[in-house]
């Protein structure tokens, strides 16, 4: 399946400050439902761009802490069904029980309040701790941010979606994926480098989007030491990446970094 996701062309009335006015075409992203289903049971629907779903497919397993390693998953089929998208995957037979039990806590309701305590345990669970390693070089990240426009050709298109970048030590940009929504391009970055068995070597992530505490996990869980985003994190973000030991560097502009301590 090929990067850059699909858009389509949509008309617009086009008025400037002067009130000249002009009808004109341009690129939209297009937002597609994902459905998900592993092993003929359903688990999920996201709203994404429907683009690299093979390697959506492999970041959101490890996301949802159902794959340790790409060899996990035996097969992903995507099928075009009406209004969107199915993604069926199949995962190893000793996988199964996580999948259930994860079903279970995603669909459980009642007014005891008990399955309530069971859900916000699991919405946190433990992450796992990482060895950051040394930081990248502030000149390292510099150079990814100046580069990533270049990365983007969905963004230059339309103008309305997230990148997530994979860059090396030196902030050279090696591998990135784009989608409408931040979460999905992490997946599907995570999700192209488990399936291509490459590590982040000294590197780093570099998303175009605010940092929020499901983004640090999905660092965590991918072991990648260092997380950089261009806009802001939340007070949870912070607090989940200290106890996961992954590095965050924050509100990454052209001028200035914050590096969260």
């Amino acid at each position: 399946m090929t990067t850059g996701g699909p858009a389509r062309v949509q008309s617009f009335r086009r008025i400037s400050r002067t009130d000249a006015a002009e009808d004109i075409d341009r690129l939209v992203a297009d937002e597609t439902p994902i459905a998900i289903e592993y092993n003929g049971l359903g688990y999920a629907v996201l709203m994404a761009s429907a683009a690299d779903l093979d390697d959506l497919a492999y970041g959101f397993s490890r996301a949802e802490r159902l794959i340790d390693d790409a060899a996990q998953i035996l097969e992903v089929e995507a099928h075009a069904v009406e209004r969107g998208m199915l993604l069926r995957i199949t995962l190893a037979e000793d996988r199964l029980s996580l999948v259930a039990e994860r079903v279970r806590h995603r669909v459980s309701e009642s007014s005891c309040g008990l399955c309530g305590i069971e859900n916000l345990e699991q919405a946190l669970r433990t992450l796992p701790r990482i060895d950051p390693g040394p930081p990248p070089a502030d000149a390292a990240i510099f150079a990814a941010l100046a580069a990533l426009d270049r990365h983007q050709p969905l963004n230059a298109q339309t103008g309305g979606v997230h990148a997530a970048a994979w860059c090396a030590a030196d902030g050279a940009i090696r591998l990135v994926r784009e989608d409408v929504g931040r979460h999905n391009a992490f997946d599907k970055l995570i999700g192209a480098m488990l399936r291509g068995g490459f590590g982040w070597e000294g590197g780093f992530a570099l998303l175009s989007s605010r940092c929020s505490f499901e983004l640090v996990e999905k660092a965590a869980l991918a072991g990648c030491p260092t997380l950089v985003t261009v806009s802001a994190p939340t007070a949870l973000a912070i607090d989940r990446a200290r106890e996961a030991g992954v590095r965050l560097v924050v509100l990454a502009r052209s001028d200035a970094i914050l590096v969260a301590r």
